[in-house]
């Protein structure tokens, strides 16, 4: 049977890879509308400061909270959505384990050895 394992391990990663190319494309969409929004948004307050200043007076403070209130808020949704793209192609480019786990990380570094140990090469001699 480790021929079906194989097969099936091969499978796996293949739907592994499949399904992060659609949450790819998916958080890609989210990320590109949120930016829309988030334009619209600056737009929408440098229009108003525009208008504001060209009538000879300041923009309202309701005003100015409530249009930068959310420009900050789309903004802060289309930085959400562009980490979560940085970490799905981090995955993709990093590759698909056989086996997923804890054990498929890097392996950590040996600790350096303490000042107590002697090395192989050291003769003792300074």
């Amino acid at each position: 049977m480790p021929l079906w394992d194989k097969v099936k391990q091969e499978l796996d990663r293949a739907g592994r890879a499949a399904q992060d190319a659609l949450d790819e494309g998916r958080v890609r969409l989210e990320a590109f509308r949120a930016r829309q929004h988030a334009d619209r948004a600056a737009q929408a307050l440098g229009y108003a400061l525009f208008r504001a200043r060209t009538a000879g007076s300041d923009l309202d403070a309701q005003a100015y909270e409530r249009l930068s209130a959310t420009l900050a808020r789309h903004e802060a949704e289309a930085t959400k959505l562009e980490t979560q793209l940085d970490e799905i192609q981090g995955r993709r480019k990093a590759g698909y384990p056989d086996e997923p786990g804890p054990s498929s990380g890097p392996t950590p570094e040996p600790p350096p050895p303490s000042a107590d140990t002697v090395s192989p090469t050291d003769t003792g001699t300074a």
